[in-house]
């Protein structure tokens, strides 16, 4: 081979190798990018389908205020958790602390949101004096918000503001990040439970008739659908991950020094 020959080769050999990050980087972008158009999508769906189809919202103990408990559901229990866990995704060469607290807070605020959905449906029962706790979809979503609730709290004490070692902490990590992604899919499998009673609750003798607002409930229920599966797979390409930063690792919140070999798992 010629000198000149090979240098062309060299060339083109460090071109591949600089634009393979580059169409990487602008992949994952437009997934994401993706991801969020579909989980605003779901939220204006449910907003569309409470509002137009089904008269509105309200506070006052009536159907209207029924309405309340999909909306925040969605946005709660599926948007703002999903964005919750990209976050180490999207941020992932911020400094870990940050994305720490910024996750913490996402996951506050769907939690918060959540449980007001939680209580306009139990007012509006209450109001009309509907029983309670008696479907599969009622089941679920009081198991998907009750281990929310356990797993916000475990992330305080484990990684937010550890009070556990960092061998512990490593144990617990891959149960939490399995636990976001088994409530995500928890949330969306509810919600499609909840979908499917609502429409045979009030449009049983037309549904089957493709009725405009069956169609805009199962296609909420495509959108979740793909939201999640969306989710599922940026959480879990490995080329994705947050990079492993031992110095990063080696402090905590209380500047505790890691005294056991190993870092924890980075999520």
């Amino acid at each position: 081979m010629t000198l000149p020959l090979m240098e062309k080769t060299i060339k083109a050999a460090d071109i591949m190798d600089d634009s393979a990050p580059r169409s990487r980087g602008v992949m994952f972008l437009c997934l994401v990018g993706a991801s969020q158009v579909l989980g605003l999508a779901s939220v204006v769906l449910t907003g569309v389908w409470m509002g137009h189809y089904r008269g509105g919202f309200a506070w006052d103990g009536s159907t209207l205020e029924f309405n309340v408990h999909p909306l925040c559901m969605v946005l709660g229990l599926v948007f703002l958790q999903g964005d919750a866990i990209l976050v180490y995704r999207v941020f992932r060469s911020e400094p870990k602390r940050s994305v720490k607290l910024l996750h913490g807070i996402i996951h506050l605020l769907a939690l918060i949101v959540s449980i007001i959905g939680f209580v306009a449906v139990f007012d509006n029962h209450k109001q009309s004096k509907i029983p309670d706790m008696y479907s599969l979809h009622s089941w679920c979503g009081m198991i998907t918000l009750v281990v929310f609730c356990i797993q916000w709290v475990m992330g305080l004490l484990f990684f937010l503001f550890p009070v556990a070692s960092s061998r512990l902490r490593a144990s617990y990590l891959p149960v939490h990040v399995f636990c976001g992604l088994a409530l995500l899919a928890m949330a969306i499998g509810t919600s499609l439970l909840g979908i499917t009673e609502k429409l045979l609750f009030t449009i049983m003798s037309t549904y089957s008739q493709f009725s405009p607002e069956g169609v805009l409930a199962n296609t909420l229920g495509i959108v979740l659908v793909c939201f999640g599966v969306l989710l599922g797979y940026l959480i879990t390409k490995e080329e994705y991950r947050r990079p492993p930063n031992p110095e990063e690792e080696s402090l905590s919140v209380h500047f505790k020094t890691l005294t056991e070999g190993r870092s924890p798992t980075t999520p």
